[in-house]
């Protein structure tokens, strides 16, 4: 079965940062797309960041230029390195991948982690 499982979340103050890893196992995952998404309590899930199989990135526009998604490394492992944390971004880091030649969709997605929590205090 293919597993993804999400490490680093935590909590920092704002204006810190901290570097969120999926590892993912059971299956190669070359060329597939992968993202993060996020959820704070009592709101929907919403996009982070992605990148496709293509090396192609993309970010919500909330996080553009302190967020940064890796490539999937040589272990299966993909990163989203979070700088400039604000409370705002406190929430549930979900990741998640599929075999897609576009980036990920919250609603086809087919693989998703448990989730790491992110909390961002002022």
């Amino acid at each position: 079965q293919v597993q993804l499982v999400e490490s680093g979340g935590g909590s920092v103050q704002a204006g810190g940062s901290l570097r969120l890893s999926c590892a993912a196992s059971g299956r190669s995952f070359n060329r597939y797309a992968m993202g993060w998404f996020r959820q704070a309590p009592g709101k929907d899930r919403e996009f982070v960041a992605s990148v496709s199989w293509h090396g192609i990135r993309a970010y919500a526009d909330a996080v553009k230029g302190r967020f940064t998604i890796s490539e999937v490394n040589a272990e299966n492992t993909v990163i989203l390195d979070m700088n400039s944390l604000n409370v705002e971004d406190t929430g549930v880091y979900y990741c998640t991948s599929d075999q897609t030649a576009g980036q990920v969709d919250a609603g086809t997605s087919r693989y998703w982690g448990q989730g790491t929590q992110v909390t961002v205090s002022s």
